[in-house]
């Protein structure tokens, strides 16, 4: 196993986590500014207000970009296995 191979793998994971959890985070980031502005403008100052709906957004996210999130992840893990041919020699 080659530093650059090792490098690649490492560099290719990350990429992969960040763009499988990227819209999970959005949607409860705009969710969560959403709630944030309401609570500003009726001033009212409850910190539990904004988990229901942010939950609610991620499960929303995870239902609308489930196929594509193991439609990705299954190429990964097929591109992570072929890989394990050039990691014995």
């Amino acid at each position: 196993m080659t530093p650059e191979l090792v490098v690649q793998l490492a560099r290719r994971s990350f990429e992969a986590t960040l763009l499988l959890a990227a819209p999970l985070l959005i949607f409860s980031l705009v969710v969560g500014l959403v709630i944030s502005v309401f609570q500003a403008v009726t001033s009212i100052n409850e910190a539990t207000l904004a988990f229901a709906p942010k939950i609610i957004a991620v499960m929303v996210a995870m239902v609308i970009f489930f196929p594509w999130m193991m439609s990705y992840m299954s190429d990964f893990t097929r591109e992570i296995y072929s890989l394990i041919v050039l990691m014995r020699r």
